[in-house]
């Protein structure tokens, strides 16, 4: 991952493009002073503003939060239902009909010209080839609700893992400086962690580093088995329990320019205890209990870790970073035991199948591909995106379908049970912050970030009984 943003920048301009004269620039310039909020996109922030004088409110202000309180929705205007949908509303409360261009127009130009991030100019004329032609069109979960009392922001344009379901009523995700809860049953939202303040950890032992921290840039994050981890753009590492007031643990575990932590996650090793694992940008990984949060062990590596997943057994390890090539690791040791070959950029999103026999991986040449752990000589099959990197990975717990997320406007859904060639197309317009399945597999949420229409998306898994949708 790129970590100066004066280079970033640098980069990024000559991505820039001419874009539809109704479209209002948003980032004037790359800092934001508060938070730097980079996106794929620098001019997809605020696809269709109504109201120029509209703004997102200062980040700033979330010193002070304007979450403190909770606050009843009572289905505002801006959300939409099922119902209103299957009545001709647009899902996301885009007002096409009071635009000066349709949606399917702003669909043609935005795949025209939207111009997807690579680090690497390797020739990528032979990919096309390789992917899998899939069959567009089906649907395996059905449009339910999009709210927009919590919105999704980015702090960094390159890390997706933002936003995590632990049912199907209840998501977390990243708001400013704000973890949110909502509640899909009752559609309410709630703060669970202001990190803008000042956060001290509640536990205290003998040789636990924890550290006091103030005005953390969540980059990373996930939610599981009632514990939310949250890495930070200096080498910041919270840990809370959700059910238990305060922060438990909070550390810095690592300083300097390479130090934002690119990828968090929950894990039970091979004997089942609980870990967390987490991955930065000084190419280190390293593993804490997730029981005491001592620190267990560190895996160096060659290139920055941008990603890791271990296998649902929890023997295998597989790491993406800034290399063209992904790696398999003995998740106890760190050890490499196997080599990924294939992609032709970096890789940031990966996932494992629950059989623990299919491996997934996302990278900026805008493809995932599918490994059989068995034989890594050669990918099982390429999935393709329509126009941005693969930053999004997510299996149903019941393996049934793998989601797939681009930087911007798409999320694809396979079927595995065809192969992996019957697939759903979810087409919305804002940057993507994050994917979800619930873990009963029912529900699909997706975080957009966009300072008007930043929202998040509700499906649910269609079934046989959808007969009974025609009675209400």
């Amino acid at each position: 991952m790129q970590t100066s943003y004066n280079q970033l920048y640098t980069k990024l301009q000559s991505c820039w493009r001419p874009t539809f004269v109704f479209l209002k620039r948003i980032m004037d310039h790359f800092h934001n002073n508060d938070l730097e909020y980079v996106v794929d996109d620098p001019f997809g922030d605020d696809l269709f503003r109504e109201d120029e004088h509209q703004r997102n409110d200062d980040l700033d202000d979330a010193v002070d939060s304007e979450f403190e309180d909770d606050f009843e929705s009572s289905k505002p205007q801006t959300d939409t239902s099922a119902l209103e949908a299957r009545n001709g509303k647009d899902i996301q409360g885009i007002p096409w009909e009071r635009l000066n261009f349709t949606r399917d127009k702003y669909r043609e130009t935005r795949l025209k010209q939207y111009k997807n991030y690579e680090n690497l100019s390797l020739p990528r004329f032979e990919l096309d080839k390789e992917c899998l032609e899939v069959e567009k069109g089906q649907t395996f979960y059905d449009f339910q609700y999009n709210t927009r009392l919590v919105k999704s922001t980015i702090v960094h344009f390159q890390l997706r893992n933002l936003l995590w379901a632990t049912s199907k009523h209840d998501v977390y995700l990243m708001q400013n400086y704000s973890v949110m809860h909502w509640s899909s049953l009752l559609q309410h939202g709630k703060e669970v962690l202001n990190v803008a303040k000042p956060i001290a950890p509640t536990w205290q032992r003998p040789g636990l580093l924890s550290k006091s921290l103030s005005r953390v840039q969540i980059s990373t994050m996930a939610v599981k088995e009632n514990l939310m981890v949250a890495g930070g753009f200096q080498g910041e590492l919270i840990c809370m329990y959700l059910n238990q007031p305060g922060v438990a643990f909070c550390t810095k575990i690592t300083t300097g320019e390479n130090a934002i932590t690119n990828a968090v996650d929950v894990y039970h090793n091979h004997n089942g205890a609980m870990r967390i694992m987490v991955a930065n940008n000084d190419a280190q990984v390293r593993v804490f209990d997730a029981e005491t949060f001592a620190s267990l062990n560190t895996f160096s590596f060659n290139w920055s870790v941008n990603n890791t997943s271990v296998s649902p057994d929890g023997k295998l390890l597989a790491v993406l970073g800034d290399s063209a090539e992904c790696l398999i690791a003995d998740a106890n040791s760190g050890k490499v035991t196997g080599s990924l070959k294939g992609h032709l950029d970096y890789s940031f999103a990966s996932a494992w199948h629950p059989n623990g026999q299919v491996l997934a991986t996302g990278n900026q040449d805008t493809t995932c591909r599918l490994w059989d752990i068995r034989n890594l000589t050669q990918s099982l099959a390429v999935l393709k995106g329509n126009m941005g990197a693969i930053r999004g990975l997510k299996f149903t717990s019941d393996g049934r379908f793998l989601a797939m997320a681009e930087p911007a406007d798409f999320v694809h859904v396979f079927d595995t049970q065809s192969d992996y060639v019957k697939c759903q197309e979810i087409d919305i317009f804002g940057e993507i912050a994050g994917i979800s399945f619930s873990p009963d597999t029912e529900a699909l949420f997706v975080g957009i970030a966009d300072r008007t229409y930043g929202s998040l998306l509700e499906f649910n898994r269609r079934h046989c009984n959808l007969y009974l949708d025609s009675i209400f």
